[in-house]
């Protein structure tokens, strides 16, 4: 019988052939333990972990109240493995008294494994969000035509970031995970505060002196990020936020930003740059691969919880 560790191995190995810019290890947190077994005997394990976010946590912005986030050990066993693991986390489930409101269960896995993919669509999972991944390289800076000019945000700037990270919030709560809570305008304005006193780079793009996009961005070591386990150790750029106005979408605007930050990324000397966005969306899934991001890890979700085939 296949221990946890051969589990382990296995898998990492195999997700080493999968995409080789994904980490050499796999985390799994504390948490229950959940056994099951392929149709052909064998062995497939992983770990359950909840997390509640209560009222007036930032991460009640993107995720459910209450998650449920499966860490599976299924080897070389992705299709078959991850069906019976998805099987016995419904019965979990059943033994449970999970909320039928505001919850969701969670898988985060390689964007690549399509075997995995079959059987979470065939669960009910959805591809809400997915981590993609730029490699660090000079762009050739566009120019447009007309009167639109580029600048780093500083903290006197803090109403108009905020308005625009909410517009972005608000579309973003139609086409993904993100939910636009009451108490959404002071959590974002709270963080942009922070962001914009730190010293993160957070760049505005204004025509004729209006400010019509944003690129709220960040520096992350991956030794002290809460997700930098997902990326090969070192220092990334994160790009946070990026929101153009609605009148302004499709005029090149948002290209001309990314120009610069991922020039300014470059000069940086940063591993690459990584983001989240939405699949479903269906501006930020054209977009973002054209800026050079390709999904890395893909977050499958089932909301609410008990909804989990």
């Amino acid at each position: 019988m296949a221990t946890a560790q051969e589990l382990m191995e296995a898998q990492c190995a195999r997700f080493r052939e999968l995409d080789p810019e994904l980490p050499d290890g796999y985390s799994l947190p504390a948490g229950d333990p959940l056994l099951a077994r392929t149709a052909d005997g064998d062995p497939v394990a992983g770990v359950i972990a909840q997390t509640s976010n209560p009222p007036g946590s930032m991460q009640r912005l993107w995720q459910a109240a209450e998650v449920y986030e499966l860490f599976p050990l299924v080897g070389r066993h992705a299709g078959a493995g991850m069906d019976a693991l998805l099987h016995a986390w419904r019965q979990w489930l059943d033994a449970r008294d999970a909320p039928a409101h505001d919850s969701s269960c969670v898988v985060v896995w390689p964007s690549r494994d399509v075997r995995a993919t079959r059987a979470f669509l065939d669960h009910g999972f959805v591809p809400l969000s997915c981590l993609a991944v730029r490699s660090p390289s000079r762009s050739r800076l566009t120019e447009l035509s007309g009167t639109v000019k580029l600048r780093r945000a500083g903290p006197a700037d803090l109403d108009v970031v905020v308005e625009l990270a909410l517009a972005e919030l608000e579309y973003a709560a139609l086409v993904g995970a993100s939910v636009y809570r009451p108490d959404a305008p002071r959590l974002k304005r709270t963080a942009v505060h922070v962001r914009l006193h730190s010293g993160d780079p957070v760049w505005l793009a204004e025509r004729d002196g209006a400010p019509v996009a944003v690129a709220e961005c960040a520096w992350v070591d991956t030794a002290s990020s809460p997700g930098g386990h997902r990326l090969r150790p070192g220092t990334w750029a994160y790009v946070n936020c990026v929101s153009v106005r609605e009148q302004e979408r499709g005029t090149g605007v948002g290209r001309q930003l990314m120009d610069l930050v991922h020039d300014e990324f470059a000069r940086a000397g940063v591993l690459g740059s990584f983001l989240y966005y939405n699949p479903p969306n269906p501006l930020s899934s054209v977009f973002w691969p054209r800026q050079g991001y390709r999904p890395l890890w893909t977050m499958w979700e089932v909301r609410p919880a008990t909804a989990l085939r």
